[in-house]
């Protein structure tokens, strides 16, 4: 994969810093981004580099427009291509529907909905130049599910997978390949802003006909496994990493 380059947002922590140190261990040089903290973008950075592959670190809110751009600008400038696009940033104000306002709404549905669009915007033009890409968003159960004070995340979530769809279809001539990763419960830093962390934990350990919760790895599989070309017939598809919980009523 030597030349190939990656984006993948929000990989300072989590399922996106794994997925970052897994790209770089096939080759790819990474784009590091992050918009809160350095430290860890640059410790991921570090790993990268002691991988053997480049690093490029670059702050930016993607639920800003602007900032975006000039991300990919940056990203253009550095490298002059992109291969791989990894959507996973995501954000969002949890409370109770009634108790939900305008600006929790903008803020989860900016952060993890219009980014996809523009990012994908700007991602598909850096990709075209070299012949094609792929590009896969992390979502949530939330999206098909009701769960508790979960609702500007959960909306936000089904505009990404529903995004994927049209974006499958619509870049598809420009041989971009787009799906998505729909995880259950995965213990992450993110799950520990959850008030209601413990109760999703328990389920996932009792209740997962695998006998096991969903592991970062899990996720980190999957989508390698749909950046790969062994998957370049999947398009638009939202496949769900979640040890079958979501088949239980």
């Amino acid at each position: 994969m030597t030349g190939k380059v990656a984006l993948v947002t929000g990989s300072s922590r989590g399922i996106g810093k794994a997925t970052a140190l897994k790209l770089a261990e096939k080759g790819y040089d990474i784009v590091v981004n992050y918009a809160r903290s350095k430290r860890a973008a640059m410790e991921t950075a570090e790993e990268i580099e002691a991988l053997g592959r480049k690093a490029l670190v670059i702050k930016a809110n993607v639920g800003d427009v602007e900032k975006v751009k000039n991300m990919f600008e940056e990203i253009d400038r550095e490298f002059g291509r992109l291969d791989v696009f990894i959507n996973n940033a995501a954000s969002g104000v949890q409370r109770p529907l009634m108790e939900l306002e305008q600006n929790h709404w903008d803020w989860t549905m900016n952060i993890n909905s219009r980014a996809l669009l523009f990012c994908a915007q700007e991602a598909a033009k850096l990709m075209e130049r070299n012949g094609g890409g792929k590009i896969v968003s992390v979502s949530s159960l939330g999206s098909i599910r009701v769960l508790e004070n979960y609702t500007a995340v959960g909306v936000s979530k089904a505009a990404v997978e529903a995004l994927t769809r049209y974006l499958a279809v619509e870049l598809a001539p420009k041989n971009i390949v787009v799906n998505a990763v729909s995880g259950g419960a995965v213990d992450t830093e993110a799950l520990k802003s959850f008030p209601n962390r413990e109760e999703l934990l328990a389920e996932a350990r009792e209740k997962t006909p695998a006998g096991r919760m969903v592991e970062i790895e899990d996720m980190v599989n999957t989508i390698m496994f749909l950046v790969s070309d062994e998957a370049s017939m999947i398009r638009g598809q939202t496949i769900i990493v979640d040890g079958g919980i979501s088949l239980l009523l």
